[in-house]
């Protein structure tokens, strides 16, 4: 072995990479990025899970607990009727509520058991972990004015629940991510291979006409990403069974307008690389950021509000959302919430198409 034609090759890499400024840029400047941007999620100070407290007792022990949740630094706890609490659970615009009921005080000193009722909205697991953990330590102020006092409570669960695990609780967002991640990387390579071998210049020189062209190249990326989104969506309920309770033509609908959306978005941006390399660097920079924001790991209201802004422009956002809705939820098109999603996927699906069709255009003039 020679040590100077090893030292030459190192030589030719190194020096290939500092002509590549794209490459160094995405090379040390994306990992900065990222981490950056999960430790302002992480330490940015974000909202907390809202919750209500539904207070019937007269005495000072459901005062005491009612004011302890109130100051509470993990949730934003606000006092409400049932009815109110309950509505506003169901629209998702609390996490959960506790409910303490009109003999709450004199059950407390007569029988030391506190067993009060915490509702939670259940679809992620975070948020009701924030709300279980405030509720106990609000009940730790009142067993040291009460004094040995058992804490039991009885927590009901509006969606989900003890017989749901991780897998059901975060299945329907990776089944969106799985087929947005692989659908855009292998679109994208694809479609660069067929440009650096000459094929679409070729075809450029034949009868066919540009549209038919630029029509033909997106069906057929299309149909081969409806065929995995189908595989992706059987295995997903057929073999792992993850938990589902709606239609699961909505859920094809929906994860077949991400898989069309990430095809057309793979054509647009492999504009921008020249080399099958150079368009597998864009994932750190398209996939990443949604994978963090979307509301796959961190629950977007949780987020900073920088983030939150960011997080509600994003379209992996509201797929996630939509397919948690009707997987978890059992939404149909009747629910504004899912329709909202639905109507902000095909958006940016007819967006990034017009796109596509400009950049596969223009490559091929």
């Amino acid at each position: 072995m020679s040590a100077s034609r090893v030292q030459a090759i190192t030589r030719r890499i190194l020096q290939q990479f500092r002509r590549d400024h794209r490459t160094l840029a995405l090379l040390f400047g994306a990992p900065l990025v990222i981490l950056a941007l999960l430790g302002y999620l992480l330490r940015g100070g974000g909202e907390v899970p809202k919750m209500g407290v539904v207070n019937l007792d007269g005495g000072p022990l459901g005062s005491l607990v009612a004011s302890t949740l109130a100051s509470s630094k993990t949730v934003s706890a606000s006092s409400m009727s049932q009815a109110d609490a309950e509505a506003r659970l169901k629209s998702g615009d609390i996490a959960g509520f506790v409910l303490l009921p009109s003999d709450f005080t004199a059950q407390v000193q007569q029988q030391r058991i506190v067993a009060p009722a915490v509702h939670l909205e259940g679809s992620q697991p975070g948020l009701s972990q924030s709300i279980l953990q405030s509720v106990s330590q609000s009940f730790v102020a009142l067993a040291g004015q009460a004094g040995g006092v058992q804490f039991t409570p009885r927590v009901v669960f509006l969606y989900g629940g003890p017989s749901f695990d991780t897998l059901d609780y975060f299945g329907a967002a990776f089944i969106g991510l799985v087929v947005f991640f692989l659908v855009f990387v292998i679109t994208a390579v694809a479609f660069l291979r067929e440009r650096g071998q000459g094929t679409l210049e070729r075809l450029m020189a034949s009868p066919l006409r540009r549209a038919e062209i630029v029509l033909g190249y997106m069906l057929g990326f299309t149909v081969l990403a409806l065929v995995q989104s189908a595989e992706v969506l059987a295995f997903s309920l057929l073999v792992l069974h993850v938990h589902n309770v709606g239609n699961v033509a909505l859920i094809f609908l929906l994860e077949a307008l991400m898989a069309i959306a990430a095809v057309n978005l793979g054509i647009f941006l492999s504009m921008f690389a020249r080399t099958e390399f150079q368009a597998v660097q864009f994932i750190p920079l398209v996939i990443v950021p949604q994978m963090l924001l979307a509301g796959i790991i961190f629950p977007v209201s949780t987020e900073p509000g920088p983030l939150q802004a960011l997080s509600h422009v994003l379209p992996l956002t509201y797929a996630v959302e939509g397919l948690r809705n009707i997987m978890i939820k059992g939404a149909d098109l009747t629910w504004p919430s899912l329709q909202l999603d639905m109507g902000v996927v095909l958006g940016f699906c007819i967006l990034v198409i017009l796109a596509g069709a400009t950049t596969l255009r223009r490559r091929i003039a």
